[in-house]
């Protein structure tokens, strides 16, 4: 079995930018009450005419060029989402078909907000297992397209977007560049966090979910560290699932990484589940904001209440 590594990256996001002052002229809400209570400031929306796919090749698109290779040197798509709308042909085919790959495996992962840190986990064992080779895994969700916009505690909160990265093995004697996962979650609290009906809806139990973030997730972060062999103080970056500043601030600061750059890029994009921790990484790197090969925590949390981290090396 040999160690893995993410070879590049890659984002996207739809060009329609949604204000909180935009916002306020749709729902009863003002542009001091959302930055209060959630960090956010504007996130962006895709139209009728972009689905989830269309996203989450844009970013894949980017990733492979970053990489340097080419669509056909893929075998295996793994898509992060819970906002496709049709069962088959799954997301990660689409993708596939918009890049003109070859014959590559592919699967659709729905584990909501900690989506890609799974995929992750799950090209990582597929590459160390030796049934794949070169893996695109992509986080990717249209929220705006299952959300009540009559709901000011949810509608405030979402954003649409698409993360990627390229997962192959670890050159020689290099070191793995991908940590062991440690993941789970709380299936009786299932309920606090929902994507349920027909056509569904985004629901929340916000302050279930505020309480379970700030107080359960940040001695679970500390242990992915620990598996991974680096204290919290040697983290370069701290990429949590960009779900509300409320939660991101409070959680890094009580996992120790006092030396890390911390994402915040729900600021600007807001809520834009399985995408949030790829796309808040691939502008961390593209900003020069961390260096290659330096450390860095990612973490996802929320639906199910499910999470899943590992600490990975910046491509």
């Amino acid at each position: 079995m040999t160690g893995t590594r993410i070879a590049a990256l890659g984002h996207y996001q739809p060009a329609k930018v949604l204000t909180n002052h935009d916002l306020a002229g749709m729902v009863d809400t003002t542009d001091a009450w959302i930055s209060s209570r959630v960090g956010i400031k504007t996130r962006h929306m895709a139209g009728p005419d972009e689905p989830v796919d269309e996203l989450a090749a844009h970013a894949g698109a980017k990733a492979l060029a970053s990489a340097g290779l080419t669509p056909a040197d893929i075998d295996l798509v793994l898509v992060a989402t819970s906002t496709a709308i049709d069962r088959s042909p799954n997301t990660a085919a689409r993708v596939a078909a918009r890049l003109a790959m070859g014959s590559p495996a592919v699967m659709d992962l729905n584990v909501v907000c900690a989506g890609f840190t799974h995929a992750l986990a799950t090209a990582d064992h597929a590459v160390r297992a030796g049934s794949a080779s070169r893996v695109l895994v992509i986080g990717a969700d249209k929220m705006t397209a299952i959300t009540d916009w009559t709901d000011r505690s949810t509608c405030v909160l979402v954003g649409d977007g698409a993360g990627a990265a390229v997962v192959v093995a670890a050159d020689g004697d290099e070191e793995p560049g991908i940590g062991p996962v440690l993941w789970g979650s709380v299936p009786e609290m299932g309920h606090a966090v929902r994507i349920e009906g027909s056509p569904p809806v985004f629901a929340q139990e916000g302050q279930s979910v505020y309480r379970w973030a700030t107080t359960q997730l940040p001695p679970i972060a500390r242990r992915v560290c620990e598996r991974a062999g680096v204290t919290p103080e040697e983290l370069a970056a701290v990429v949590l699932h960009q779900a509300n500043l409320r939660i991101i601030e409070p959680v890094a600061q009580k996992i120790g990484a006092v030396n890390a750059v911390i994402a915040r890029d729900v600021v600007d994009s807001g809520n834009t589940s399985a995408a949030s921790i790829p796309m808040a990484l691939s502008k961390l790197v593209d900003r020069g904001e961390v260096s290659s090969g330096a450390p860095a925590l990612l973490f996802g949390f929320g639906g199910n209440l499910s999470y899943a981290g590992q600490v990975i090396r910046c491509p």
